[in-house]
Parts: C-alpha cells; structure tokens; sequence
C-alpha cells in the first residue's frame, strides 16, 4: 500500500502508537489498517493563502514574529508546533445557521478551570445566529456584563502568546476566517503588557510598563486637566507658565471646554479619514492634517498652541495601549465634559467612580484589577516590575486556573 497506492509525497511508518501519537500532535495524518501491526504517517499539510506574516498590533524587536492568518487549521497547527503534549486539548464547534464556521476552543486539561470551559463551550453552543464572519461576532456572547463600555475578553494575534496565556490558564477561541483568537478570562494588567517585554532586561521592562501607566492617564485625564485648570483654578498654576498661557490664548473666539472638543473632535475625524484612505493618500492626509490644517488654525487664532499640544499629547498615548484606544476616547470626552463643568473635584470623584466600578468587575473568576485589586502578593513579579523566569515558578493566582501543578517546574529543578 505504502508504494503502490499512497502518493503523497512524504509517507512515514511508525511501529509504536507513541510514536504515531507524537507525530499526529504535529500535525501528520495517520492510517490504521485492520490486521497491520505498522502505522503509515502521511504529511497533509496545506499550503496557506496568506504567508506567515508579523501582526500589525504585535510588532517585537525580539521573539517570534509569525501570526495568525484566517485558516482555522493553520493556527491550530501553529499551536501544535509549540506544544507536543496530550495536555493540549481542542473541542471543535460548528456556529452559524448559514455560514457553519468552525470554532475552536482550546485549552490545557490540566491547567485551565473546568467550570470556566464548560460555561465557554454552553455559550457557543447555545449561539443561534446565521453567520459568524469573525471571532468579534462572539465577543458579546462571551461578554458577562453586555452593556459595558470597558473590554472583556482578551485578543491576541501570535501564537507565542496564546499558548503563554494558556499556560496560566487562559482558553483560547479560534473562529475559521479570523486572524484574531480571543481569549477568557482577561484583566485590564494584559494590556498594559506587550511580548517584548519578556526579551528585555527586568529594569528595562519595569521602566517601560510605568511609563504605559502614565500614558494611559495622560490619554485619559490629560484635556479635561487642562480645561479645568485654564477654567476654575488657574490660580495655582504657576506664574511664568500662567502667563505664556494668557498670551497664548488671548483673542482665541472660543472658551476653554469649546476649544479642546473642537480639537478633539477634528483629530477625531482626521483620525477616521486617514483610516479608511488608501495608504498613499492616508499619507497625505496625516502630513495635511497635522502640518498644514492644525498650523493654518493656530496661525487664524481659532485654536491655541498649548490646546493643540495638550490634545495631541493624548492622542499619541493612546496607542500606547493600542487595544484599548476605542475605550480611552470615550472616557476622555467624558473627562472633558466634567472638567469643563466640576472642575479638578469633578475630576477625581470620575476617576474614584471608574476605579471602583472596575474593580467590581469579575471576569469568569478573575477579578478586573487583578493584582492589584485584590491585591495578590505572588503575582506582583509580573506587574510592573517583571522577575527573571527562574523567579516565576508559580501560575497566577490572578486568573483562575487549575493550580494542582503550580510547582511541577520547581519540583523538577530539585
């Protein structure tokens, strides 16, 4: 059979079902014959429409740089090239009354919650809907609290860094036809790291994530401050910096709260246009819009320089956290709404209502804020001061998780 009948072009014997076993998790596929003591392996691997190419979103200095593309079993098979276990475990869906697309939901046995995967793979289940075109479809199915404006499910577009969460105890879902595998359960410190940060020095890495803090209150708070402060309380500003703002903003038509939403709101739709332009012409368009048309208004008097500065500055940090900038625009009109109107107390009851409102959050077990609210001491050698590898022996008690081998690797090293 092996010589006249197969054609493919690599056909392998196995004479043990561990080794066969160990080839199917890489991806062969396996013919059993009745009667037959040998095992025949043949390669099967598609060639993929899309080459294996660095996601947009997740661009590293250091580290693997393949991403996921839109071929359910081309991800899986990223999956399985970096983890050769049994432990892996993948339970397929079919969801779309039209469109029948695959879902996959994969996981560690040993390592992720069981009631948790059980609720993930009910909901999918449970999903009536004609077509599902992307795994955004399925966001708010998996989304316990519907109507919240703050993320809920973790994405990732690497296969290094799926199977890292995963590790922790993280599920992962792979709809056929999106290059985007979400993951549950997430908190917000995810975010706020980035894959290079574990091929970087601890100091480098620590520097780094204080700095993403500060921007993300910047992007946030920055422009309602400054509304507040030229409004009601300028007088603690100080003397020299008052006066290059007074000079700056004398003969300017609009108030302090109209000026900044005008700013706001024309970076906004510069923001849209260069967006949707093809990229040559959204080239143009970004050298228009932050050269000539932001110049041409400050040189009319209809916009100060320190209100352009203010909102480009948060504008710029928002792509700090480039998964969360949706989230960090509404918050900012909210910011400049209440610092227009309450002044800086205005301004921190917003923000002490937001904290608290996020720390009520749990996601599949997981508080929101996780570590820090809670406060979980173990897992603080991965907030913002990262330790070496050698250090973090233990999975995270932030993400629910299945611990039973929390100290398998320590128990190896002894």
């Amino acid at each position: 059979m092996n010589d006249n009948i197969l054609s493919n072009n690599e056909v392998t014997k196995f004479d043990t079902i561990e080794d066969a076993v160990a080839s199917l998790l890489s991806g062969t596929t396996l013919i059993l014959i009745d009667g037959e003591e040998t095992i025949l392996g043949c390669d099967m691997e598609k060639i993929t429409v899309r080459p294996v190419m660095e996601p947009p979103r997740s661009v590293v200095i250091k580290g693997p740089r393949e991403g996921f593309n839109e071929s359910i079993k081309y991800n899986l098979a990223l999956i399985r090239r970096r983890v050769k276990s049994e432990d892996l475990v993948v339970k397929t869906l079919e969801i779309g009354e039209l469109t029948k697309t695959q879902v996959g939901v994969v996981y560690f046995d040993s390592v992720a919650d069981k009631d948790i995967v059980k609720k993930i793979i009910n909901k999918l289940e449970k999903i009536k809907i004609d077509g599902v075109l992307d795994s955004h479809y399925l966001v708010s199915y998996l989304q316990r609290n519907k109507h919240s404006l703050f993320k809920q499910v973790g994405d990732v577009e690497k296969p290094d860094i799926l199977v890292g969460k995963m590790l922790e105890g993280r599920i992962g879902i792979i709809v056929d036809g999106s290059p985007i595998v979400l993951t549950v359960p997430f908190v917000l410190i995810e975010d706020l790291q980035n894959s290079d940060d574990y091929y970087s020095q601890p100091v480098r890495v620590a520097f780094v994530r204080v700095l993403r803090f500060i921007g993300v209150i910047l992007a946030v708070i920055l422009p309602g401050l400054y509304v507040a402060l030229e409004k009601f309380h300028y007088k603690i500003l100080p003397t020299e910096f008052l006066i290059t703002i007074m000079n700056t903003t004398q003969g300017i038509p609009f108030s302090p709260f109209a000026e900044i939403l005008f700013i706001v709101l024309l970076f906004e739709i510069l923001y849209e246009a260069n967006l949707r332009m093809p990229q040559y012409f959204g080239m143009a368009m970004s050298i228009v819009g932050a050269l000539v048309l932001g110049e041409t208004a400050v040189s009319a008097g209809l916009v100060s320089p320190p209100a352009v500065m203010i909102v480009a500055l948060s504008g710029i940090t928002f792509y700090i956290v480039p998964s969360q900038a949706a989230q960090f625009s509404i918050l900012r009109l909210v910011a400049i709404v209440i610092g227009a109107s309450l002044g800086i107390y205005g301004l921190l009851i917003f923000c002490v209502f937001v904290i608290s409102y996020l720390a009520s959050f749990d996601s599949y077990k997981s508080a929101y804020l996780a570590p820090s609210a809670p406060y979980i001491g173990s897992d603080q050698k991965d907030l913002f001061v990262r330790k070496n590898i050698q250090e973090m022996t233990k999975r995270p008690k932030s993400i629910a998780n299945n611990r039973q081998n929390n100290d398998r690797r320590k128990e190896n090293e002894g």
